[in-house]
């Protein structure tokens, strides 16, 4: 992203400052997370998965990219039409406004890591059904559980249920910490959200200023 349209999205922000596995499927009713040991080879294993419908449409599983050893972590709903083309979470204009988003707290994309709760796209980007994302959730476990980011935040409702474990709505959640796997879990706007109500961007900058604090209280010794 250029510097000039970072400095108008913070500006339309009104930005002034620029556990165990086993016990995670207990709580959340999944099975116990697959046992890859790597991110590529966890990756190979989901490329061939037919655990629920959204398989028998999928173009691309799009598996999540970005730094297997990032400190912060972004998980949205599951791919649209553009993820199922291309393979890749997060691109397109919901995509440009996440890596904005990113570049903001003074990180650029390769330096977190992206994924989604299910990893097909459901049809016509409706919501994931929660079979659907009880199919899948090994998978984003055992993500998780590799990467072992400092902070988690979770885009969207789906996301935001997913890893709370709340019903509530995301107007209630977001902004308010919970935990997952041990790992602390912001919930926040999906960026899909945001291009249709710009002015949740505020918003969504407090959450944004919140997951950076607390990335630079737990940021380790040097």
């Amino acid at each position: 992203m250029r510097a000039r349209n970072l400095e108008r999205y913070r500006h339309e922000l009104g930005w002034k400052d620029a556990p165990l596995l086993e016990a995670a499927a207990a709580a959340t009713g999944a099975q116990p997370a697959v046992a890859c040991g790597d991110l590529e080879s966890l990756s190979r294993e989901a490329a061939g998965c037919t655990r629920c419908r959204l398989a028998e449409q999928r173009r691309s599983v799009v598996f999540g990219e970005g730094d297997p050893r990032a400190p912060l972590m972004f998980v949205g709903e599951g791919p649209g039409a553009e993820e199922d083309r291309t393979g890749r979470p997060f691109v397109g204009q919901a995509g440009a406004l996440l890596d904005a988003m990113i570049l903001a707290l003074g990180l650029e994309r390769r330096q977190v890591y992206i994924a989604n709760v299910v990893k097909c796209r459901p049809p016509g980007n409706r919501d994931p059904q929660d079979d659907e994302v009880a199919a899948c959730a090994p998978y984003l476990d055992r993500q998780i559980a590799l990467i072992r980011p400092r902070v988690i935040v979770a885009l969207g409702k789906p996301a935001a249920r997913r890893l709370t474990g709340s019903t509530a709505p995301i107007s209630a959640l977001r902004g308010r910490w919970a935990s997952y796997l041990g790992i602390p879990v912001l919930p926040t706007f999906h960026p899909a959200y945001l291009l249709r109500t710009p002015l949740a961007k505020r918003e969504v900058w407090q959450d944004l200023k919140a997951v950076r604090r607390r990335l630079e209280s737990d940021a380790p010794a040097r």
